[in-house]
């Protein structure tokens, strides 16, 4: 009988009947435990496995220990080159967090009374093709979109990627990295030719000089941090931040500038170098282009007026530049203090131009290293077909569409020839009326994204909304016409591409609940039901697609050719791009431009640079503080969709949503610590606890992203190249409401 059934419904029987049974015997017995699960066992001797974290993008590894096919704990792994031995909160409740009793086991649909109920996978996946392609056939392909991740294996973005754009028709569709990264891959692009973040985290334990940037490590990347620590040079800790954070407590160094005043700052850094014959020459001329036109630019940038703009007095900065001179292997390390501003693309380019200027680059201790957040954001910039066609190519090139199509065995019209829109543009659309259906895949906007009220009223613009996630109830989701059940880390297998350009390996140690899928194994499904399924005949499993991602990445400055395969990644300890084909691989802490060659087609890096712009949103009479927003704890993660999960973490941080508020503030106002407060911007207003304290400059509060009215109040600007929104700072009001707690 079941062979008279359509194939899709066949394929999805024989799924759910995969994954619903125990762990693979080719997770218990292989020696890296992969497998997607085709053999159920009763018995197999307990072991440990190891794999790297699924939290943010440092990329630990944790050994999992396995009883009866089941993980039941974890420890840090000691011989790994990233973390040696060391987690965070975050990652010893990895595995806790998936227990929750709000995971999304089962597809839910919106009725016609507006209620979220059970259905089918097959009903399911037949309305999400069925209104999708009804919106596509009325308003053209480009009427349906998707919003993607950083979160997912890099075999999955690449899955999803290929599926919306050669299979389902799709122009556009962007990651939630556009939120974190793109202005750091704006910034290497078009200073060096390429996406590539050039450094190894040995190099945190090789400077004697380290210049922390809008980055707060010991908070956001605390193993990171540990490695900072463990440098025997006694460094120089330099952090330029308008706040004191946890890491700027422990400088040698700290510039408390002016928000959005780090532009100027860097210019006048840079003019002083140039002025007091602080540069190589030799470096600039061997491997750069266009320093003579920054120098000219950054001449009118005198000390006595960039003091004056950021509030460093010229003789804190004379300081600062003859630190960096004097320095043998400085490194320039920035966050979202830096990428998430309208200017950030050229703020991060003064950075490199620093490196550039001073030959801080290409050696151990040495670079102009952007640390990225997600755990798979380096796996978004180069594989999810947003910002890049996949592998790192370009859509508007022939040559590269050529070759994406004939590795793929694909008709090249398929590729689409010209950028999808960014995620603002998106948003943009669909307040238009011209995108109708949107797909979100493991991410939360409701939450999110910038001036959250607008993103908010957009739902009733959408005719159709699809959220494919690990819980039901997350802000977005609860807006969802569907509801896709999605594994997470530790119930599926793939890589990830941490902050250093290390691959390292995600398995398959723990069964999903209910009826969720690896979300590998929900794009299989729609290609089916959608009609393209023999397009993807190749992709059977992630393993598979790590082999198509070697071949795309051939002869690209990402060439991983010459990585094996997943246990070739995980015996290696994880294996950083590029690793050609007949490539040995002597030393697995590797950095970029050691033989001083960029990606251009010169072989040069250039400087870039503009003038300085003013705030979008200035304080005013009216608005009179600047909000700072950024990371609370170490045990906070983003949206809280997983963190909030464990009762753990949930200790570690105020489960009150507060503002740093400076004492001399508070007292004019008549603040108290633990005082309930009114913040108010033009785009709305919010109640949060005062937490008076000097960590703030006066003038100024800071509220941590992770709370779900935070973004109520931050202005949607964007960076004008990497289109990157500026959460960092806009203007607002505070009022005292009342005492004590509630």
């Amino acid at each position: 009988m079941s062979s008279t059934l359509p194939k899709h419904v066949t394929m999805i029987r024989d799924i759910i009947h995969q994954k619903t049974g125990p762990l693979t015997r080719e997770l218990v017995q292989s020696p890296g435990g992969f497998g997607l699960g085709k053999l159920p066992v009763v018995s197999q001797p307990d072991r440990t496995t190891s794999m790297v974290c699924g939290f943010c993008s440092t990329g630990c590894s944790l050994n999992i220990h396995l009883k009866d096919q089941q993980a039941i704990g974890l420890t840090p792994s000691k011989s790994y080159p990233v973390n040696l031995g060391m987690a965070c909160p975050k990652g010893w409740e990895a595995l806790e967090v998936l227990k929750a009793a709000d995971r999304a086991t089962t597809p839910l649909i919106r009725n016609a009374n507006g209620q979220m109920i059970a259905t089918s996978w097959s009903l399911a996946l037949q309305k999400f093709c069925d209104r999708f392609q009804a919106i596509q056939k009325e308003h053209g392909n480009d009427s349906v979109a998707f919003l993607s991740t950083g979160q997912i294996v890099t075999e999955e973005m690449a899955f999803l990627g290929a599926l919306t754009k050669f299979g389902m028709g799709m122009l556009h569709g962007d990651g939630n990295t556009r939120q974190c990264m793109a202005t750091a891959a704006t910034a290497y692009k078009q200073s060096f030719g390429f996406d590539a973040p050039p450094f190894s985290y040995q190099d945190f334990e090789e400077s004697d000089v380290l210049v922390f940037v809008g980055a707060n490590p010991c908070i956001a990347h605390p193993i990171m941090w540990e490695r900072v620590m463990r440098n025997p040079n006694s460094p120089e800790i330099v952090v330029i931040d308008p706040r004191t954070t946890e890491t700027a407590m422990q400088a040698t160094m700290h510039l408390p500038i002016a928000p959005k005043s780090d532009l100027t700052l860097f210019y006048g850094l840079a003019k002083t170098l140039i002025d007091n014959g602080w540069i190589n020459r030799d470096y600039i001329d061997q491997h750069t282009n266009h320093f003579d036109d920054f120098a000219e630019h950054v001449s009118t940038y005198t000390l006595e007026q960039v003091s004056a703009k950021s509030g460093i007095s010229p003789d804190t900065l004379l300081h600062l530049a003859k630190t960096i001179h004097e320095g043998k292997r400085v490194s320039f390390w920035w966050t979202m203090g830096v990428n998430q501003s309208y200017e950030g693309t050229r703020v991060a380019q003064s950075l490199i131009n620093l490196a550039l200027m001073t030959g801080n680059m290409g050696r151990p201790g040495t670079g102009a290293n952007s640390i990225t957040g997600q755990c798979n954001a380096m796996g978004s910039r180069l594989y999810s077909n947003t910002t890049n066609l996949l592998g790192g190519h370009d859509f508007l090139n022939p040559a590269h569409r050529e070759k994406v199509a004939n590795t793929l065995r694909i008709d090249v019209d398929r590729i689409p020839q010209e950028n999808s829109l960014a995620y603002n543009e998106i948003i943009d659309a669909i307040e238009a009326g011209k995108i109708k259906g949107l797909w979100i895949i493991a991410t939360n906007p409701a939450h999110s994204w910038i001036n959250q009220n607008r993103l908010k009223a957009l739902r009733e613009k959408l005719e159709f909304l699809v959220v494919q996630d690990m819980y039901h109830t997350t802000e977005t989701a609860q807006i969802a016409d569907l509801i896709l059940p999605a594994a997470a880390w530790g119930e599926k297998e793939g890589t990830f591409i941490n902050s250093e350009r290390r691959y390292g390996i995600v398995k398959k140690v723990s069964a999903a609940p209910g009826q969720a899928l690896a979300d590998f194994l929900i794009f299989r499904l729609i290609a089916e039901y959608w009609g393209c399924g023999e397009m993807f005949a190749e992709w059977k499993t992630p393993a598979d697609v790590f082999q198509i991602l070697k071949r795309l990445s051939a002869d690209q400055p990402c060439d991983i050719t010459g990585m094996a395969d997943y246990h070739a990644i995980d015996e290696q300890g994880g294996i950083q791009w590029p690793l050609k084909t007949g490539e040995d691989l002597k030393d697995n802490q590797r950095r970029l431009f050691e033989d001083g060659q960029y990606f251009h087609p010169d072989w040069k890096a250039k400087f870039l640079f503009q003038d300085s712009k003013p705030m979008p949103d200035p304080a005013t009479s009216e608005f009179p503080f600047i909000l700072l927003t950024g990371r609370g704890s170490a045990s906070q993660w983003h949206t809280q969709t997983r963190t909030s999960k464990s009762a753990v973490l949930r200790k570690l941080y105020p489960a009150k949503i507060f503002a740093e508020v400076h004492p001399e503030d508070a007292r004019r106002l008549g603040i108290s610590s633990d005082d309930w407060m009114e913040v108010s911007s033009k785009r709305g207003t919010i109640e949060v606890k005062a937490l008076v304290n000097a960590t703030v400059q006066p003038g100024q509060i800071f509220i941590p992203m992770h709370y779900e009215t935070t973004n109520q109040l931050t202005h949607d600007s964007f960076d004008e190249y990497s289109k990157q929104p500026s959460y960092k700072a806009c203007a607002v009001a505070i009022r005292k409401l009342r005492g004590g707690s509630r």
